[in-house]
This record gives C-alpha cells, structure tokens and sequence, in this order.
C-alpha cells in the first residue's frame, strides 16, 4: 500500500496550490479519503474527506468556501485544491485513505487505515 502526496510548496498569502495524492496497493473506490494537516508541536487535524460511497464532502470550517476535495477514481487520485491560502494554512499536509464513510468516522484520524509521507505547504509573503 502506498500514497504518494505531492504539489506542496512555499505561496504567498492569497495565492493557490493544488495537492494530489496518488494511491495504489489497496482498492482505491471503496476507501473514503482524507487531508489532513499538522504543524510542529501539534496534534494533526482534520481537513478535508470524501465519502466514497455518497460522495459527500466535509471540510472544517477554517477552510469552508477556500478549499476543494475532489477524487478520480479512474487514477485512484484525491485532490486538494486550496485557494486564498493564509500563513494559518502552513503546515504539513497528508492524505489518508479510510474505510468508512460518515462524517462522524472521517474526522478522526483513528478511522484511516493507510497515510501518504507529506506535502510541506508554507504560506508566506
């Protein structure tokens, strides 16, 4: 099992980035997956997830209205595409790949059984 994040980098503050995050070794449709992101000295925190099996979308509510979850199955790809990037985004940003599908279970990293290595994302000016 693998998950390979990447298209991090360092933006000024307004600015956009688009993450991917390619999977393979595990049937890509039927997981739910995530974003998550974690800065030095704290606990990782919830992003982004897509239900696999409804499609739905949660986003906490700091990114509400910046950032856009989407995933193809065809490429066993997830995507976050992040815009109005602020310095309060800097962190480093993982992907996770989850067998359930309800908000409740998505939030917690507890409930992802497999994660990617880091995309670094800095937004500075």
């Amino acid at each position: 099992v693998q998950l390979q994040a990447f298209g991090g980098g360092l933006v000024q503050p307004g600015g956009s980035l688009r993450l991917s995050c390619v999977a393979s070794g595990f049937t890509f449709r039927i997981y739910s997956m995530g974003w998550f992101r974690q800065v030095p000295g704290r606990e990782r925190e919830f992003v982004a997830t897509k239900s696999y099996r409804d499609y739905k979308t949660y986003y906490t509510n700091s990114v509400k209205g910046r950032f856009t979850i989407s995933r193809d199955n065809a490429k066993n790809t997830v995507y976050l595409q992040m815009n109005s990037l602020e310095p309060g985004d800097t962190a480093v940003y993982y992907c996770a790949a989850s067998p359930y599908y309800s908000y409740s279970d998505l939030a917690s990293t507890i409930k992802y059984d497999y994660w990617g290595q880091g995309t670094q994302v800095t937004v500075s000016s």
